[in-house]
């Protein structure tokens, strides 16, 4: 195995999307949601470790989740364990992955990944894994991966490819044109129907020097901010120095302040069963229905004159269902939400609203 090849998995969100099974204290990236035995981050540790030395994975959070990390990744050494004193979104957190990694080994070849996905497909994950960091080890290059869009979806974020051919052995690697967030549906449907536009996984891959290189030119302000730090620093004096890059480090993505300005980004285009888990439609999607479409996670529902639900109940609870049609139906200790499918994108602003009226104890 490349001793070269590095990833770095996001794992600092809140997933309020997927209240209230996610909360602050616990987030879904925490959780065994697929019902596997193991949660959403122990299985990107496990895809990653398959093209890099375990050792050259590391998991970048917030500070509140260190033992959460620590309990289901026990393998992992304390400089493998990344903790961030704040969030500020995708940039500041690459950028402090950098710094870390380039004390280790400046030859990196890096794979910047959530920490929420699921891929179905793992052995040609692996092989498009491999193919990426060849292509960035050899080129000046930030790639990303697309995935082919199969339905108008307004909840991911486009990349408009270009249709020259880039390597002949690999024409699925393309140029990137544009990059777009979150259209509308009647886009979203423009976009499916060209041809030329893709998913965005929010998967990325890049040498240490490009994707350094890109700080300095695009992002300078976060660059100078960790380029800064010392190496060598005591425990403790690293942190209270990555407490002040943070403290002034601009809150942007990675996205808005790199991949959507620089003229060295491509993509390589891929199926591999990859969904964002970042709904619980999206959960609905990907899991076993009765004959009614409906998908129960829990071993005592039923239900009656029921469709298309998506029904999460603690396994010891008695729940019955009627006359409901596409709803989601989720069940805690301290919290049940019913709220149709179609209207999902409004738990964010309820998970806002119960926070206000009802306090912390329910986030």
């Amino acid at each position: 195995m490349n001793k070269n090849n590095f990833c770095v998995i996001m794992a600092g969100g809140v997933g309020s999307r997927f209240w209230p099974l996610s909360r602050s204290s616990t987030p879904k990236q925490f959780l065994d949601i697929l019902g596997t035995g193991k949660t959403l981050l122990q299985q990107t540790f496990e895809r990653f470790s398959r093209v890099c030395p375990e050792e050259n994975i590391y998991i970048v959070s917030n500070i509140e989740y260190e033992n959460l990390i620590r309990e289901q990744l026990p393998g992992l050494k304390d400089f493998q364990i990344m903790l961030e004193p704040m969030r500020k979104n995708t940039a500041p957190c690459i950028a402090y992955a950098n710094y870390r990694i380039k004390q280790i080994n400046e030859a990196a070849n890096i794979i910047v990944a959530p920490s929420d996905h699921l891929i179905m497909k793992e052995d040609e994950f692996a092989g498009i894994l491999l193919d990426g960091l060849e292509f960035v080890e050899n080129n000046d290059a930030l790639l990303t991966l697309g995935i082919k869009p199969s339905r108008p979806e307004t909840g991911y974020g486009y990349i408009q490819v270009l249709s020259d051919l880039i390597d002949k052995g690999n024409p699925a690697l393309k140029k990137v044109k544009t990059f777009t967030e979150k259209p509308d549906i009647n886009l979203a449907r423009v976009f499916v129907k060209s041809g030329e536009f893709y998913w965005n996984s929010g998967i990325f891959i890049w040498s240490l020097k490009s994707i350094q290189n890109a700080f300095d030119k695009y992002l300078s302000n976060v660059s100078l901010l960790f380029n800064e730090l010392e190496t060598g620093l005591s425990s403790e004096d690293e942190s209270q120095a990555i407490l002040t890059a943070y403290s002034d480090a601009r809150n942007i993505s990675i996205d808005f302040g790199i991949m959507e300005k620089a003229d060295n980004v491509y993509v390589l285009c891929a199926d591999f069963g990859w969904t964002d888990l970042g709904t619980w439609s999206s959960l609905y999607e990907h899991s076993a229905k009765d004959k009614a479409k409906n998908a129960a996670l829990g071993e005592n529902i039923m239900t009656y004159d029921t469709k298309g639900c998506l029904v999460s109940v603690k396994s010891d609870k008695l729940v019955i269902l009627q006359g409901l049609k596409e709803y989601i139906v989720v069940e805690t200790d301290n919290a049940l939400l019913i709220c149709k499918m179609e209207e999902e994108q409004k738990i964010k602003q309820i998970v806002n609203d119960v926070k206000i009226r009802k306090g912390e104890k329910y986030i």
